[in-house]
């Protein structure tokens, strides 16, 4: 989905929803915000994060901030920690990514793990039961510079609308399992 689209939040929310579906019996979430804050491009997952952080209820966990990020220094001993303390929560990870021009902008849910840093080509291990990509630039050529040279308004907003989504979702989904 778009993040420009007008019913941005509330659809996405829906998706994550359904993913998140398999998970209603547990009471905890995870949300893994991936990145730095070092690059526009790549700080799409520590934004999220922060905003998280602002307005998270208490069974959300939220790993990977601006003041805090997870990237790939730090990702193996975060995933260790998450297993060790919270060995049974669903992880929602969150990662920016590169793609193809008409995809700029787009913001995507799956299920399984994500593979962070794959676009620009480093080697890390997967998180998540549930992944979302926010794709911030063009892949294909010189991809650190495209990172740096990301719009941060756009990433920004992205943010705003994954944030927004999640916190629906999980306020959703809590309230479900719940009843």
């Amino acid at each position: 989905m778009e993040y420009t689209h007008p019913h941005a939040s509330q659809l996405f929310s829906d998706h994550i929803s359904y993913a998140l579906n398999d998970f209603q019996a547990e009471s905890r979430i995870i949300c893994v915000c991936i990145g730095t804050d070092r690059s526009t491009g790549d700080s799409l997952g520590p934004l999220v994060g922060s905003f998280l952080a602002k307005k998270a209820p208490s069974h959300i966990k939220i790993f990977g901030t601006l003041d805090e990020p997870v990237h790939a220094l730090n990702l193996q001993n975060t995933i260790q920690y998450i297993h060790s303390k919270y060995p049974k929560s669903p992880i929602i990870a969150v990662d920016a990514c590169l793609g193809h021009l008409k995809s700029v902008g787009w913001i995507q849910v799956g299920l399984g793990p994500i593979k962070p840093g794959a676009g620009v080509k480093k080697d890390l291990p997967e998180i998540g039961q549930i992944h979302i990509k926010g794709i911030v630039n063009v892949s294909g050529f010189m991809e650190y510079i495209i990172l740096q040279n990301t719009r941060l308004s756009v990433v920004m907003k992205m943010a705003e609308v994954i944030s927004s989504s999640i916190l629906m979702a999980t306020s959703t989904n809590q309230t479900s399992s719940s009843l």
